[in-house]
């Protein structure tokens, strides 16, 4: 008699190519319409399914867990962070869980650098111009002024994966690298990236001329840039984040950048998404912020080899094997 193929609840739309890999190696319950299920359809999801695909904008909390049934034995994320999750908790009640790691580091380090270099030179601000028909002018040596980044400082929070490739692009741009971290990177990446090492975020955050935002969110990294610390910033100084949204105290950027006591910031995510602050879209209009809707890790590409991942993470731990992309709770 065959083997069952196991039930896989996938809470969103996924590339088509995956979608059609799950369908044949798997009982595979896709999210046709691709609306966020409700939490009575993740109460059902939880309760049948072997294994739960969720994405980081799925909150699989100690509620929805409690709510298990004995059947689920994965939640195999669609997403690098997991964040998302209650790693702990599912740990705890024997749920393995997984993730997609690596595959965005590259196309996040490109939106990255683009929002280094947009905000500064400001690149919206001169393409609504032409985009919105205002009235232009022509060339003029002293209009729509930005600022040089080579020769800037560039201070990293969190030099992983995608911190580590921000600043390779960086020093391609002329940008003088320095990094906070848990701990030193290895000495010959260091080396070749001239990059230098901050134990004290509030030291570096105070030299710095441009700060991008690269590590994970954790109860630890919650408003890490808070009021306070952004306080230590120049005034002439720049935030971009691609990472999340919880790590900046969002109303003290926003009043900081209204005072002029901060230039302005490149902001991928946000706070409280879908829901974007109002006094950010006020600044974005007024060319002072440059925002994205949480795109940065948006390319064809990423999306297939996360999708990847999470079938290779799937068929391993249906094997019997230790998944490949396991998250444990000590590694958090």
């Amino acid at each position: 008699m065959p083997k069952k193929k196991p039930l896989v609840v996938v809470t969103r739309r996924l590339p088509e190519s995956v979608e059609t890999r799950m369908r044949e190696l798997f009982d595979a319950r896709l999210n046709i319409d691709d609306r966020p299920l409700s939490q009575a359809q993740f109460v059902e999801a939880v309760k049948t399914a072997d294994v739960l695909v969720p994405t980081v904008t799925d909150r699989i909390d100690a509620d929805v867990l409690s709510q298990a049934g004995g059947n689920l034995k994965l939640v195999a994320n669609f997403g690098n962070g997991v964040d998302n999750i209650d790693v702990a908790t599912a740990h705890a009640r024997g749920i393995t869980v997984t993730n997609t790691p690596g595959v965005l580091t590259e196309d996040t380090a490109d939106m990255t650098m683009a929002l280094i270099l947009a905000v500064p030179r400001r690149l919206v601000e001169g393409s609504t111009v032409l985009s919105e028909q205002q009235d232009w002018k022509g060339w003029s040596p002293t209009w729509m002024l930005g600022h040089r980044i080579s020769g800037k400082r560039l201070g990293i929070i969190g030099m992983g994966r995608i911190g580590s490739a921000v600043a390779r692009r960086a020093r391609a741009f002329g940008l003088q690298v320095h990094y906070h971290n848990r701990r030193h990177v290895a000495a010959d990446i260091e080396e070749a990236l001239e990059a230098t090492y901050w134990e004290s975020l509030d030291q570096m955050l105070a030299r710095m001329d441009i700060v991008s935002i690269n590590c994970p969110h954790t109860p630890a990294t919650y408003h890490l840039l808070s009021a306070r610390r952004l306080k230590l910033l120049k005034p002439e100084a720049y935030v971009v984040n691609t990472a999340r949204g919880e790590m900046i105290d969002e109303n003290a950027l926003a009043r900081m950048i209204e005072a002029g006591e901060l230039a302005g910031a490149g902001l991928d995510v946000f706070e409280n998404e879908p829901a974007v602050n109002p006094r950010l879209v006020k600044l974005a209009r007024a060319g002072k912020v440059v925002l994205l809707p949480h795109m940065s890790s948006a390319t064809i590409e990423g999306r297939i080899e996360m999708g990847e991942k999470v079938i290779v993470n799937i068929k391993t731990f249906m094997d019997g094997h230790r998944p490949p992309d396991r998250v444990l709770p000590a590694q958090l």
